[in-house]
């Protein structure tokens, strides 16, 4: 979900991928609603293709007024306001207000020279010079240095770090960074700092995930943070509290969880900003669309795509629509993180959702095309492969996965030995023990709760005995902590992640990868993932036919069920100016050149 408009102006997680995104639902769907009943108000199918990607108010912005921004979210954010430090994507809303990263992304996903930042690769030497540009200040005033750059590097590679990056080809790969990660080095050898603006970084090998996001796009205020260890960094006030960054607008003042105030950054290295200030505040789904629409908010983000059909003709909005780089899935528990070792502990054969088989016919029990279109209208849509359209040079739309099928899905369960022994209705494991499946799902909008139900009793007609982890939705945060925790409690859970602009994967999937949440590692998904960021991945068609064999060998072993592709709809105010969804270097469409037509 990177692009390079104001609004998307982030790159994130490892493989500069993954952020954790909100409840997976968001609807006005009656609970316990089939899909097949439909939840939308008037059949119409829609398709983000037939929207437009911009404002097509081309008046010149006034120079002033406050912005006022939605974030549709039943979950405040949590306040950790550092990207080097946050995890969920509510506080990735609120910073890209007031930080930016220093690279820029063309329309192919690839790192562009437009940003605060160049850089030069020198392939004969596995080098890369990064240089910042002159006259670019922190929001306390103090210039900003290359070496605010390499501190990114050496507070995330920091043994006593206590986010969640770091893993990634962008890190790993730098001469001396495992050693300074490992503290067995009091510095990483291969960043050489020449002055000010300049670093050289050496790479023990070239990966081309380099150059389409795992170069770590964020600079470090490290005067900012002058005498906090860095075990204390991301509970520090500079993180929860007065967070800086180097974007157009400096944050003013913070309601935790609930809100942030922005002024305008005057001194903003590409120019003054068109707005006075902005204001972002988390309003609950269910009165997003009337906070629209009596103009308490200029535009949103994150507008459940399920309230579309009832207020497309809202007057004094134009509709914004644009394919999301995310997706929805269904995890398997199939083992542990390894704390100690910092690696998956894949043990399929402890886990009761180790089968394949048995994975394999609740896939076959789902019907993923009738919820992407009785529950979203198109807007979502059945997804097949963990590489997404939205990358896609790499996304392979030809992939054989199960189908909706449940007498398949009986056939399956008969064959692997899960039958009703006690003609209860549901099936034992093929030890004739109870299989009793607890199921983790995320609260959110009106949608949630009946999209969990379809799936449970989806499963309850080929006969598993699935239920709510806890009898319950569970919030946002909690969840996720259940999830990373691999809580016992949990065999199967609906999740949803963002991708970054590299297509690599294995910031998600690799068994190193604290985002792996099923805890699935194997040699054959081992290696391929290796081969991807190797350097015979240079060569694009071999690196597209190893993720091929890739996304097949996901769709074989089902470590999880990629449910549904997205598509995000923006309502925004007729008055707004230079707001663009389109991906890709936009200068027109960059958060500072966004304003209003009218003062308010």
């Amino acid at each position: 979900m990177e692009r390079n408009t104001w609004s998307k102006l982030l790159f994130a997680l490892p493989v500069s991928t993954a952020l954790l995104l909100g409840a997976c639902g968001g609807d006005s769907s009656e609970e316990g609603e089939s899909a097949d009943s439909g939840s939308d108000s008037n059949g119409e199918i829609y398709n983000y293709e037939d929207f437009p990607q911009t404002v097509t108010n081309d008046t010149e912005p006034t120079g002033e007024g406050v912005l006022k921004v939605g974030y549709a979210s039943d979950t405040p954010f949590e306040g950790t306001l550092n990207w080097a430090f946050y995890q969920g994507n509510p506080d990735s809303v609120m910073m890209e207000y007031f930080d930016e990263p220093v690279f820029t992304i063309d329309d192919d996903l690839q790192y562009t020279n437009d940003g605060a930042m160049t850089f030069e690769v020198d392939e004969d030497n596995r080098q890369v010079t990064f240089t910042l540009r002159e006259g670019i200040e922190w929001h306390d005033g103090e210039p900003v240095t290359i070496d605010d750059y390499v501190a990114s590097y050496e507070v995330i590679g920091h043994p006593d770090y206590d986010g969640v990056r770091g893993a990634d080809d962008g890190f790993t790969l730098i001469e001396g960074y495992n050693e300074y990660k490992a503290g067995e080095a009091d510095e990483i050898s291969g960043i050489e700092v020449i002055d000010d603006h300049t670093a050289v970084f050496t790479y023990t090998e070239l990966s081309p995930s380099l150059t389409a996001g795992g170069f770590w796009a964020y600079v470090f205020p490290e005067h900012y943070y002058e005498g906090v260890e860095v075990a204390d960094m991301s509970s520090a006030p500079q993180t929860r509290e007065n967070p800086i960054g180097i974007g157009p607008y400096k944050v003013d003042s913070i309601t935790s969880g609930e809100s942030i105030v922005y002024t305008k950054n005057e001194n903003y290295w590409r120019g003054e900003p068109n707005l006075d200030g902005v204001e972002v505040s988390v309003i609950a789904p269910s009165s997003i669309a009337n906070a629209v629409e009596t103009g308490d908010v200029h535009l949103v983000e994150g507008f459940p795509a399920d309230q579309f059909p009832d207020v497309a003709d809202m007057e004094g909005v134009e509709w914004l629509s644009q394919i999301e780089g995310s997706y929805t899935y269904l995890g398997f528990k199939l083992g542990e993180w390894d704390a100690e070792n910092s690696r998956v502990d894949y043990k399929p054969e402890e886990m009761k959702m180790g089968d394949k088989e048995l994975r394999r016919a609740m896939w076959h029990a789902i019907d993923n095309d009738a919820i992407g279109e009785r529950f979203y209208n198109g807007l979502r849509w059945k997804a097949t492969s963990l590489i997404t359209p939205y990358h896609a040079n790499w996304h392979n739309s030809e992939i054989d996965v199960p189908d909706y099928d449940p007498e398949e899905a009986n056939r399956i369960l008969d064959e692997a030995g899960y039958e009703d022994t006690d003609g209860d209705g549901l099936r034992e494991n093929p030890d004739g023990e109870p299989l009793e499946i607890q199921f983790a799902s995320m609260s959110g909008g009106d949608i949630a709760e009946p999209l969990a139900n379809y799936y449970i009793q989806s499963w309850a007609e080929v006969g598993l005995d699935v239920s709510l982890t806890n009898g319950r939705l569970i919030e946002f945060n909690t969840f996720y902590d259940m999830v990373e925790n691999d809580d016992p409690s949990i065999d199967i859970y609906q999740g949803a992640w963002s991708v970054g602009t590299d297509v690599d994967p294995a910031g998600l999937y690799g068994p190193d990868a604290s985002f792996n949440y099923p805890r699935y590692a194997s040699e054959e998904s081992t290696e391929l993932l290796q081969q991807g960021v190797s350097e015979e991945a240079f060569d694009v068609d071999r690196r597209i036919e190893i993720y091929n064999d890739w996304q097949e060998l996901m769709a074989e072993e089902i470590p999880v069920i990629p449910t549904l592709y997205r598509a995000e709809v923006t309502p925004v105010n007729e008055n707004v100016v230079n707001y663009g969804l389109d991906i890709g270097y936009n200068e027109e469409n960059l958060l500072y050149n966004l304003g209003l037509s009218e003062n308010e």
